[in-house]
């Protein structure tokens, strides 16, 4: 049927003849098939409101005429009316029991509102009628994949296909439900055969740039959103999905835009203003991400991805109990949100107000929410067969989303340099589709590189398996684009976790969590889920960049002993500033440097200066630097040079990365060790450079150490040119040192299990 809303003059002269031949003379019956025809050109020409007041006519004249009714149905839903259109529809049916269109047309109107069973039946009805019906096996297909019953849907289209196999429609809502199903390559292959049949069909190359998306292939997906968006300009989906896409390859201001054309077209896309949100947040404009995630929860307030982004931007302002608030509401909402619970997980040890015993129970409700019991039953009868060690190497999968410009890519490059080859068959699964110089780096140091963007938990387990993994390592933890759910599903007979992340996964299936003795002490051992396995070093190892500026550091001439610290704002709990305020009080010449990024945000800033107002420490002596204030690795390091001492953060999550930059810049670091490993990641660096008199014991012995060093100005002038070199030989930079030890450890996991099963 055409779409045209109008009849031209000498059209709508004919439909009145025919209008009046229908009507019929006076004393005579009306001419049914005369008044069908005209209903017909009316549908045909658009007349959606005269063939609805036609067809009541009709109907008045033939009450038990099926058509008539049917017709009614029509044009009352042709002009946006769904529900009022039923009836009619129904009464068709009725009427004209045997008529597979009449049923084909009740069920796509049911569909549309909602009514997915009573849908189901009217289309099987029409295929009674009509079993070759590809409209209505497409339409069925639609209402499957509404009711989450891919496979059926699947089925659906695949007959529709067979009847008619160049029915563009079905082929791209195949690709769509296989999407769904997972199955990204055969989704694909759907797509590229719609455009082929249909090149200007702006949905397909969307569907497709979305699928695209998924595999990692960004730049294609680009493309396809731009073809989609040269036929159809207005198309908001797809500046929104574009906006997405530009955003995972680094070109935020392009993302900020796209987003902003999306909200132009149709300001009240939820979808938009959450997205918008995410790309403000990694323009660290936290207050306008803020505002973009409130937006889309007040158009959509079950909306589960937003309230958990909300939750990061909250956390990133310091407002870790709104952050957790809006974590929880997520999992009110999405019980089974395994992003919302782990970024729950993250912001809890982050704040550092509950107890270990706390957070292992939360960690371990992450398992518990969000992999079925069947799923873990079945996970924990798996076994598998794998001969010795004798004669062969220890294969070692190491999964992570984080093979990039990351810290957990700082640590680990070194490791995989130095694996021994003649022991270990080393495999990366990389579940990020961004790629940067690091990435391309990693990729070179392995023997197995493994893409699995796009892979199910379910598709990801199966390829481990296939690839005959002895020993899977978890470099994410409940980190971002974790694939925890691989190892909740037991893809190995050896699973454990290292470096990237700070407590206990709780997961069942992952075996153990690799320390060492400082860092995870025997009196910790009931924070985890895990297996504690202590490494007889410390757990990582720093690549000292040789190309790092060499310290120029001196004393200031005005005697200000400048304190502070490059850690992330979250980690800079309550109980840091109180600490760092008592430092401050016994050292009255010193003042305090913080730079790291959020602190263009105000509300930032402000709660810093009146936190430590609180304690009497004035805004004269706090000064407050963005990250962006250097442009670069090489002045970020060089900036390193403005402090005197670095602060080691208290309570929640101390410094990693941010610790051993400090030291290598010759910056002491005092740091006070926690109760839990997340606190304890600075103790162990310590001990590894051989400076445990930089590692307190309590709070006292904190502001004790770093008095210290204060007045030791001509010990820190020597410190500053030779603790390079000496952290240079230390463990804590022999990469060499720690490949061995975890080669160790894993085969000795290995054979443990060996014994186990034998």
């Amino acid at each position: 049927m055409t779409t045209d809303k109008t009849l031209s003059r000498k059209q709508r002269r004919g439909a009145e003849t025919i209008a009046k031949r229908s009507a019929g003379k006076p004393g005579q019956s009306p001419n049914v098939f005369d008044g069908i025809n005209f209903l017909v050109t009316l549908f045909n020409q658009g007349c959606y409101a005269e063939g609805e007041a036609f067809a009541r006519q009709q109907i008045k004249r033939f009450p038990h005429h099926g058509f008539f009714w049917k017709a009614l149905g029509l044009m009352i839903r042709s002009q946006g009316r769904d529900l009022e259109s039923v009836e009619p529809m129904q009464k068709a049916a009725l009427l004209l029991p045997k008529d597979a269109e009449t049923h084909f047309n009740l069920g796509s109107t049911l569909n549309d509102l909602g009514r997915l069973n009573e849908a189901e039946a009217s289309f099987r009805r029409a295929l009674e009628l009509k079993p070759d019906y590809v409209e209505a096996h497409s339409n069925l297909g639609n209402t499957f994949k509404i009711l989450g019953r891919l496979n059926e849907a699947e089925a659906c289209f695949r007959r529709a296909l067979e009847i008619k196999p160049d029915y563009a429609l079905s082929h791209s809502n195949l690709g769509v439900t296989l999407r769904d199903l997972g199955r990204l390559d055969e989704a694909e292959t759907s797509f590229r055969r719609t455009l082929e049949l249909k090149p200007d069909y702006a949905d397909a190359h969307y569907n497709l740039g979305n699928t695209l998306m998924d595999l990692g292939r960004l730049n294609e997906a680009e493309v396809c959103f731009r073809l989609a968006l040269e036929i159809k300009p207005d198309y908001e989906k797809v500046y929104c999905n574009l906006g997405n896409t530009l955003n995972a390859l680094g070109r935020l201001h392009e993302a900020e835009a796209s987003h902003r054309r999306a909200l132009e077209i149709k300001p009240d896309y939820a979808e938009a203003h959450n997205n918008l949100g995410i790309t403000l947040k990694e323009l660290n404009q936290l207050s306008e991400a803020e505002a973009c995630y409130h937006r889309a929860l007040e158009l959509n307030p079950d909306y589960v991805e937003a309230y958990s982004n909300l939750g990061m931007a909250l956390k990133d302002l310091g407002r870790q109990n709104e952050a957790e608030a809006s974590y929880r509401r997520a999992l009110a909402i999405k019980p089974d949100s395994a992003i919302s619970h782990s970024n729950l997980l993250f912001t809890l040890n982050y704040a550092a107000s509950h107890p270990p015993s706390y957070l292992l129970e939360e960690a371990r409700a992450w398992e518990t929410g969000c992999i079925s019991e069947t799923d873990r039953r079945v996970a924990h009868a798996r076994g598998f067969s794998r001969p010795t060690l004798t004669g062969r190497r220890l294969r070692v999968g190491y999964v992570s989303a984080d093979f990039r410009q990351h810290a957990v890519s700082y640590f680990v490059e070194q490791v995989f340099a130095h694996h021994d080859a003649a022991r270990l068959e080393v495999f990366a699964y990389s579940a990020s589709a961004t790629r940067d110089a690091v990435t391309e780096r990693i990729e070179a140091l392995v023997e197995h590189w493994v893409p699995v963007i796009g892979l199910s938990d379910q598709k990801l387990r199966d390829r481990i398996e296939a690839d005959e993994i002895d020993v899977l390592i978890d470099l994410s933890g409940h980190t971002a684009q974790n694939r925890l759910g691989v190892f909740a599903l037991r893809a190995a007979p050896v699973q454990a976790h290292w470096l990237g992340y700070f407590a206990s996964t709780g997961l069942t299936e992952m075996d153990y969590w690799i320390g060492d003795p400082i860092l995870t002490p025997p009196e910790t051992d009931n924070h985890f889920s895990e297996t504690v396995w202590r490494l007889p070093r410390t757990w990582v190892c720093y690549e000292g960049k040789v190309e790092a500026p060499e310290s120029c550091w001196q004393p200031t001439a005005d005697g200000t002993l400048w304190l502070g610290s490059f850690n992330n704002l979250p980690k800079l709990t309550p109980a840091t500033f109180a600490l760092w305020a008592q430092v401050l009080h016994k050292l009255p010449e010193a003042k305090l440097l913080l730079k790291t990024k959020g602190l263009t945000e105000e509300r930032n800033r402000q709660r810093i200066m009146d936190t430590m107002a609180s304690y009497g420490i004035g805004n004269e002596r706090i000064e407050l630097q963005d990250s962006r204030i250097t442009v670069d690795w090489a002045s970020h390091m060089a900036y390193y040079d403005r402090l005197d001492i670095a602060l080691d953060p208290v309570g929640g999550v101390g410094g990693g990365t941010t610790t051993c930059d400090a030291l290598w810049m010759g910056v002491p670091v005092v740091s006070l060790a926690g109760d839990r490993m997340a606190s304890r990641m600075t103790a162990s660096m310590l001990d590894a450079i051989g400076r445990p008199e930089w590692l307190a014991g309590s709070e006292e012995e904190y502001v004790a150490k770093v008095t210290e060093l204060a007045h030791d100005v001509a010990g820190r002038e020597v410190m500053r040119t030779s603790q390079r070199e000496r952290m240079a030989s230390s463990p804590l930079c022999d990469a060499k040192g720690l490949a061995g030890k975890l080669e160790d450890a894993y085969g000795a996991m290995f054979e443990q299990l060996a014994e186990i099963v034998g």
